[in-house]
């Protein structure tokens, strides 16, 4: 069961990238909504991460927490950055549009 704890942080940390380059390409006025899912995605995605943490120290896993230690805190500063551009990158296009 905590295997899925994995898959399904990296399949809501594709979700979290993939919601603000369809919405890039969407001319519908929730914009808004996909980012926030986006985020919530990304939000959920490293929450799944630090549980699979908390289960490899509640079982005392100490050398796969070793092992994976830094290449998680890489993925999830790359994750984060990325989601933060990506709906940056969206929204920025939308408030020009307001604007006008």
């Amino acid at each position: 069961m905590i295997v899925w704890l994995n898959i399904g942080s990296l399949l809501l940390g594709l979700l979290a990238w993939t919601l603000p380059v369809v919405n890039l390409f969407q001319s519908r006025k929730n914009h808004v909504a996909f980012t926030m899912l986006s985020m919530g995605a990304c939000a959920v995605s490293l929450s799944f991460q630090i549980f699979y943490h908390y289960h490899l120290v509640t079982i005392g896993d100490w050398s796969a927490i070793m092992d994976i230690s830094g290449s998680v805190a890489l993925g999830a500063a790359v994750l984060l950055i990325g989601t933060i551009l990506l709906n940056a990158m969206t929204l920025i296009p939308k408030k020009k549009e307001a604007i006008t």
